[in-house]
């Protein structure tokens, strides 16, 4: 099973998933992780680009250029079971659920310890860390 985690050095899970300018993708098998690699993970943050909008009266990024945005940075990890951060707005996480990629917001700061928690079946998704 592959496990997308956002990152900014490959070895803690990012607290806002939009800055992050990496994803740790692991692969875990038989409860261990078997491999790694880091891909780069778009960011408006990191590209100059604008951040995202609330949405005017929506929540945080469920306007349509935020959509966009999600779409693109969902692409990198279409290939993975799951998508993990330590914090990240509401639209983004409607948007990787409707993609087929399940993302889980957690407080655990350890890459590894995160993808094998959601492996086991055992990592809370911290929705209140939403924003």
């Amino acid at each position: 099973m592959k496990i997308a985690i956002a990152t900014e050095d490959g070895r803690t899970v990012s607290r806002h998933f939009g800055r992050a300018p990496y994803y740790a993708v692991l692969t875990v098998e038989d409860g261990a992780v078997v491999a790694r690699e880091l891909r780069p993970k778009f960011s408006p943050h990191m590209a100059g680009g604008e951040p995202e909008s609330h949405g005017g009266s929506g929540p945080h990024g469920t306007d349509p250029a935020s959509q966009a945005r999600h779409d693109q940075m969902a692409g990198a990890v279409a290939d993975c079971a799951a998508m993990i951060a330590g914090g990240m707005g509401q639209g983004a996480y409607d948007r990787f659920a409707a993609l087929g990629v399940r993302p889980v917001v957690t407080d655990l700061a350890d890459v590894d310890a995160a993808a094998l928690a959601f492996a086991r079946g055992e990592l809370a998704d911290r929705v209140e860390l939403l924003h």
